[in-house]
């Protein structure tokens, strides 16, 4: 029986199929419909939140600039509902799980993310979430009247100054500001609203939002960067830490280092939760589970088990090199190192050929994968939450519905029969539910004297 307070919280990945030929794969790129059922699946499975990536580009641009764009006719990733969007309609047809979604810093401003996000926790009563992200995509620059993604030190800076105005943002208005007193006529206590007046680096705002306090006070704030900037990043402003672990020792590491530089901030290591993600294959036996592994495995063409690698292999064109041989030293990736990182250290680990490593990497997306059955998962994940590796865990189902509904009829079950995870959820909010503190409107705790 594990002796850690708090229980294991599970996060579930939404994103368009990369094994639609799969038996029982139903698409979710484009159809409301299949993503409102996959979110009552999570919601029926206890999930503290569904969580959906996103890009603002097609493809790598190779493909479209001489490259072989034959190769976009296998990209089934290639097309996706607007994510803001997709939450706030998802919102009215669910009722206890969080909804979050990415938005970079990069290609946005401020004001924009703060009020889409304040008003998507408003209409679901305080289960919003954004994923800020300073863009892997280096194509996504082409869509935003620029020539070249945003040096990777110089985004984050962005990143840090663009957290700062979106959170000041939604302080503007105090929790009890909207009084709406109809005997007094007045609609508001303008002693308690607040302008921003931020005048920074790469952001002028003045404020206020004109969307009141949102019910979390903040949506909660995840992050998923895990190079040095990105760590110092997290532990400055993240709730919950989406990461690529691929083994318990490294999951270890970087939980203690994240958590261990919170104290710079003025907050503590319980102020986050640390997710690893997982892509798994179930099956009822070890076998069944590996059969359907190979067979997604070996879907991948050519063109597409090129086209994963290639996107972090920074400005060196892989096409020049033999697919059945090693893959050559990297030049630093302007996109996403420590994914980067991640895939030469499986390439060189297993001596991988860059065809062999290209169908592990599109199956994988860099993260921890496991085949097998529901118990083994269990195992798995119980090992890492109850030594310090995770706080819960981002499950990566390899398509859609079936992978999720079998975690929901099989693992969860099983968690919970260990004691490790829910029977019903602790809360109305996504905050609540993730067992973390509401923070304090900065104007009210400066009249207080007190810290964040």
């Amino acid at each position: 029986m594990p002796t850690k307070k708090r229980l294991m919280k599970l996060t579930a990945f939404c994103h368009p199929p990369g094994h639609w030929r799969m038996p029982g794969a139903k698409p979710t790129d484009m159809d409301f419909e299949e993503v409102a059922h996959i979110a009552h699946v999570a919601e029926r499975g206890l999930f503290d939140m569904l969580f959906f990536q996103d890009s603002a580009a097609v493809a790598p641009a190779y493909y479209l600039s001489g490259g072989n764009a034959e190769a976009l006719a296998e990209a089934a990733r290639c097309v996706r509902l607007e994510p803001l969007t997709l939450l706030a309609a998802l919102a009215t047809v669910t009722k206890r799980i969080g909804l979050i979604a990415t938005a970079t810093t990069t290609y946005n401003d401020p004001f924009n993310i703060a009020r889409k996000y304040a008003t998507i926790d408003h209409i679901s009563k305080g289960r919003a979430g954004w994923n800020l992200v300073t863009s892997q995509n280096v194509d996504e620059a082409l869509n935003f009247s620029q020539t070249a993604h945003m040096d990777h030190a110089l985004r984050y800076e962005r990143a840090q100054e663009f957290y700062d105005v979106v959170t000041g943002l939604w302080d503007s208005w105090e929790d009890d500001a909207v009084i709406r007193d109809r005997d007094s006529g007045r609609y508001i206590d303008p002693d308690k609203l607040h302008a921003l007046h931020h005048q920074g680096k790469h952001f002028s705002v003045r404020g206020p939002l004109n969307v009141a306090r949102p019910p979390q006070g903040y949506p909660i704030v995840a992050q998923a960067g895990s190079s040095e900037p990105g760590r110092a990043l997290a532990a400055r402003t993240a709730d919950v830490v989406f990461t690529a672990q691929v083994s318990l020792k490294e999951a270890q590491a970087f939980y203690a280092d994240v958590k261990g530089r919170t104290a710079l901030y003025g907050r503590v290591p319980d102020d986050i939760r640390i997710m690893p993600g997982i892509r798994y294959v179930l099956g009822a036996t070890d076998a069944q589970a590996r059969e359907s592994y190979d067979m997604m495995l070996a879907e991948a063409s050519e063109a597409g088990a090129l086209a994963s690698v290639q996107r972090l292999a920074g400005d060196l064109d892989l096409r020049q090199f033999p697919l059945d041989g090693p893959l050559p030293d990297l030049p630093p990736s302007n996109a996403a190192r420590e994914r980067q990182k991640l895939m030469i250290e499986l390439a060189r680990r297993e001596n991988l050929s860059i065809r062999e490593l290209g169908r592990r990497f599109t199956f994988s997306l860099g993260h921890l994968v496991y085949v097998g059955t529901a118990m083994g998962l269990a195992d798995l994940m119980e090992e890492w939450w109850a030594n310090d590796a995770a706080d819960g865990f981002t499950m990566l189902p390899p398509y859609f519905p079936e992978p999720l509904e079998a975690l929901v009829e099989t693992l969860i079950p099983e968690l919970q029969r260990r004691g490790v995870f829910r029977t019903a959820y602790e809360g109305a909010t996504l905050r609540e539910n993730l067992e973390l503190r509401r923070p304090e409107n900065r104007y009210v705790r400066d009249r207080k004297g007190k810290s964040w």
